[in-house]
């Protein structure tokens, strides 16, 4: 997980000191939350990446994908419960004091909020949902780039230039707007080195796409200039003659999903090896 917020809720009084149950094992309280008084943690899911759907209108959500922790609490034996909206008050109030904000309340067979804050770069989306019967849960998504883990092999990478003349490689990175490559992306660069090695007679267009976010020109701009890292990557530090490679840039116009969706745009912002 990247650096963590620590916060304190700031609780309403009037809670006197009770016997904590046992929390459920391995679990903890989030970095961003402290738990209302009287509370154990029943179940603690911790997924180091995955995906959840906010809802932030009456109308629509967004899914936000990163590090997910799913906190279930329940109340303890002989405790009063709090109700649902002073336990979403709670959070709201919490989260305000260090500059987040509340996206969206509702009501549904209980409270909810949906909330989200930035800090120190770190986007934060919470889903508090207070139900009627003294539980309480929140998912909490630090928004982040999954880390690619796996990647395409030369052979792979032949095998789909032989069948359609090109292949999508995902595993090459750049900050956000930015063309310079990451070092994350040194295990696919050294597998399109081993393609090239093995395969000495092929020449290779090195082609950027962008999704269709911000200016077009700028994203042509962009995608060659993406482009040309990589062709620049291969030949100083693989030593891989200039003449079979040529960056191009295609920017947003050839997109392989749709754009209104992150998943979509995600896979629509990738580099292509293209056989000349």
């Amino acid at each position: 997980m990247q650096k963590h917020i620590y916060l304190f809720l700031f609780l309403l009084a009037g809670f006197a000191p009770l016997f904590a149950q046992e929390d459920a094992e391995g679990s903890k309280d989030s970095p961003l939350f402290t738990r209302m008084p009287g509370y154990h943690i029943y179940r603690y899911d911790d997924l180091q990446f995955d995906k959840y759907e906010f809802k932030v209108s009456d109308a629509k959500t967004l899914v936000v994908e990163g590090h997910h922790l799913l906190i279930y609490y329940d109340l303890n034996n002989n405790v009063t419960p709090p109700s649902p909206l002073q336990v979403v008050r709670n959070y709201t109030n919490a989260i305000k004091k260090i500059g987040g904000q509340l996206v969206y309340e509702w009501d549904d067979a209980g409270e909810n909020v949906v909330l989200k804050v930035v800090k120190n770069g770190v986007e934060t989306w919470a889903h508090i949902y207070a139900s009627g019967n003294g539980s309480y849960t929140i998912h909490l998504i630090e928004k982040q780039a999954m880390n690619q883990d796996v990647v395409a092999d030369a052979n792979s990478l032949m095998k789909s230039i032989k069948e359609s003349g090109k292949v999508a490689v995902y595993g090459i990175y750049f900050d956000t707007g930015k063309s310079t490559l990451k070092p994350e992306s040194k295990p696919t660069l050294e597998e399109i080195n081993k393609l090239l090695k093995a395969n000495p007679d092929l020449k290779l267009y090195v082609v950027g796409h962008t999704d269709n976010t911000g200016a077009y020109d700028a994203n042509i701009k962009l995608s060659m200039d993406r482009a040309a890292s990589v062709v620049n990557a291969l030949i100083s530090q693989y030593s891989i003659s200039i003449s079979r490679l040529m960056a191009c840039g295609d920017g947003p116009t050839s997109p392989v999903a749709t754009n209104d969706t992150e998943e979509g745009k995600a896979l629509n912002r990738r580099v292509e090896l293209v056989k000349k």
